[in-house]
């Protein structure tokens, strides 16, 4: 009896959350909230041990099989929904910034991409490396 009323709380106040969510015009996190406060009151309203005994002849067991099927459907039709909204808004912005350093770009110019192995370069001479430095350095009169 106690848990019944822990669990009725708990989805009494998640329902409210999700009221004033709703009320604050965010609504994929309000039907995601709703989603999760009716599964407390589903489990209860299943009940293992009466569903052992009796899970044919008690129509409260199969409005909380109903109730976490709802709960369900909420999340899958809201996550459905998100992953639409976003991918349609980031898709050509993602593949636009990803196309030019795609493995498989060529250079313009180039005749025939090389898929060899690549040939070393020759490493930079030291006198090139510092020639920046010694301009800094000759601009400040050190």
């Amino acid at each position: 009896m106690l848990a019944e009323t822990i669990c009725s709380a708990v989805s009494a106040a998640g329902l409210g959350i999700a009221a004033v969510t709703a009320y604050r015009k965010r609504f994929m996190a309000a039907a995601r909230i709703t989603a999760y406060a009716l599964v407390p009151v589903g489990l209860v309203m299943t009940g293992v041990v009466e569903w052992l005994t009796g899970i044919v002849f008690n129509p409260t067991v199969w409005i909380g099989f109903g109730l976490l099927g709802l709960a369900w459907l909420i999340l899958a039709t809201t996550r459905a929904v998100e992953r639409r909204s976003l991918g349609g808004a980031g898709g050509p912005a993602k593949k636009a910034k990803a196309g030019p350093s795609s493995p498989e770009a060529v250079a313009p110019a180039a005749s025939k991409p090389s898929l060899g192995t690549p040939t070393p370069t020759p490493a930079p001479a030291p006198a090139d490396d510092f020639s920046d430095i010694e301009a800094i350095l000759k601009k400040h009169g050190i």
